[in-house]
């Protein structure tokens, strides 16, 4: 929109004026206009007064001053309203506007509907030009997560341990798992669990809890026993809200010490975990295990890519957004009015989602990225083949497949959903292809220490 006045006769719009963000759109109906709606309220009026029921008058016989009087205001005002709704649509349509949210009307105090002349004034927000450069520098690292030995050693020992013989222990050793009763009267804690010593986050408390024998009480602090507070919520069973920051002392009176008896790995063992002579050694086992982990690492490697890429161009494209317009569009949106502070807040909130919806939309336009029928279809059916094989349907007929999948189609939530992943992937492809981004292969210790913003490139 230039600073130019435009004459377009759309409908009822017969003139429009522009002025800096957010846009008053004045909407005119002059009296040569009239036609345009006079016509339909009469119609709308004639079909009451055939069907009006009033008291001393018969059906169809009410005179039409009557009808006039009693619904003549209201039919003017939808009739109106209909026409004002297409003309402005019209109008962004045909002057290719692309806005943010919906036209504000803006309210006119001394607004008279007993005139021929209307006037209607909207407030629209024009959504903002830009470029996005994908080629830029970045300081994005794509990782490469591999699965180590130290990782693979310990996976196999914790599979010895899942499947090995449970032995009961005189006193707390290394390997060993310990069931008690967490208790604090005061916070009324009394839980009775059993603790893997290397879920512990605290040091001085594995320290605290070795040696120890059936029967002895260990007084441990929850601030920094686990890593995750969600951890600490189960062993003490107290509240979400109780936890966070949750910082007391606690006894821990042990009543079992629980050692392990290592499985043998040997076929028998194999078989059990992969399938019948799928692996025939430990060599063949660290394989698999490394094939299937790094498959799953690279899932969460190319999400947390694709977080890292969003967050690089959300921070990276500069763009202004008419932002009193949308706070004004905030307060009226949702099913009750909020105040100008709330909206405010609501705002600064969806601020950030808001500018990577813009982008995401530019990148689609720009790359021509669009899912088809057949795309999400295909997407679909993958899925639920890789479910039917968890539940042991490894060769499920097609005509079987097909028919879930017209189910699942059949929701307009699962389609929104999936072609969310679909478009998802899409981009990831695209950021793979585009962006430059340094490469680093790193083991999963590292990488979730990147994920927390605790390793340093």
């Amino acid at each position: 929109f230039s600073s130019r006045r435009r004459h377009t006769r759309c409908a009822l719009v017969t003139g429009v004026q522009t002025c800096a963000l957010p846009i008053c759109f004045p909407v005119t109906i002059s009296p040569s206009l009239k036609s345009d709606y006079a016509d339909k309220v009469q119609k709308v009026l004639t079909n009451y007064r055939k069907n009006a029921s009033i008291p001393g008058f018969r059906k169809g016989a009410v005179p039409m001053s009557l009808i006039q009087k009693q619904y003549g205001k209201a039919v003017l005002l939808d009739e109106v309203n209909k026409l004002l709704q297409d003309s402005l649509n019209n109008y962004l349509v045909e002057e290719k506007l692309d806005i943010l949210g919906n036209p504000l009307p803006k309210v006119t105090e001394d607004f008279n509907w007993d005139t021929d002349d209307f006037k209607f004034e909207f407030e629209l927000g024009l959504a903002p030009e830009f470029t996005v450069d994908l080629a830029a520098k970045t300081s994005v690292v794509k990782y490469n997560v591999v699965a180590d030995d130290t990782m693979l050693n310990g996976q196999i020992a914790r599979i010895q341990k899942q499947y090995g013989k449970v032995v009961a222990k005189d006193k707390v050793e290394e390997g060993n798992d310990v069931a008690g009763i967490f208790a604090n009267e005061e916070r009324g804690v009394n839980n009775r669990t059993t603790l893997d010593l290397e879920d512990l986050a605290d040091k001085k408390a594995v320290k605290a809890i070795m040696g120890k024998k059936v029967g002895d009480v260990v007084t441990l602090k929850t601030k920094g026993l686990f890593n995750d507070d969600h951890k600490l919520m189960d062993v003490l069973n107290i509240g979400h809200d109780d936890v966070h920051g949750l910082d007391i002392e606690v006894t821990f009176t042990i009543d079992e010490v629980i050692g392990y008896e290592p499985a043998t790995l040997d076929q028998e063992l194999f078989d059990r975990l992969f399938g019948p002579k799928a692996v025939t050694s430990v060599d063949e086992m660290k394989a698999k295990i490394k094939e299937d982990a790094e498959r799953q690492f690279a899932q969460q490697a190319d999400q947390k890519f694709l977080n890292d890429v969003t967050e690089f161009l959300v921070e990276s494209t500069k763009f202004d957004l008419p932002a009193e317009f949308l706070k004004k569009w905030i307060q009226t949106t949702g099913e009750n009015p909020i105040s100008e502070e709330e909206a405010a807040t609501e705002y600064e909130r969806s601020e950030k989602g808001l500018r990577y919806q813009l982008i995401e939309g530019k990148i689609m336009k720009d790359n021509n990225l669009q899912i088809t029928f057949d795309e999400l279809k295909d997407y679909t059916s993958g899925l639920i083949k890789q479910q039917m094989a968890q539940f042991g349907q490894m060769d499920p007929t097609d005509e079987d497949v097909q028919g879930i999948v017209a189910r699942v189609m059949s929701n307009q939530d699962e389609v929104r959903r999936l072609s969310e992943q679909v478009m998802n992937q899409k981009m990831l492809d695209l950021f793979k292809d585009k962006v430059k981004a340094k490469t680093k292969e790193v083991n999963y210790e590292d990488f979730v220490k990147a994920m927390y913003g605790e390793l340093k490139h």
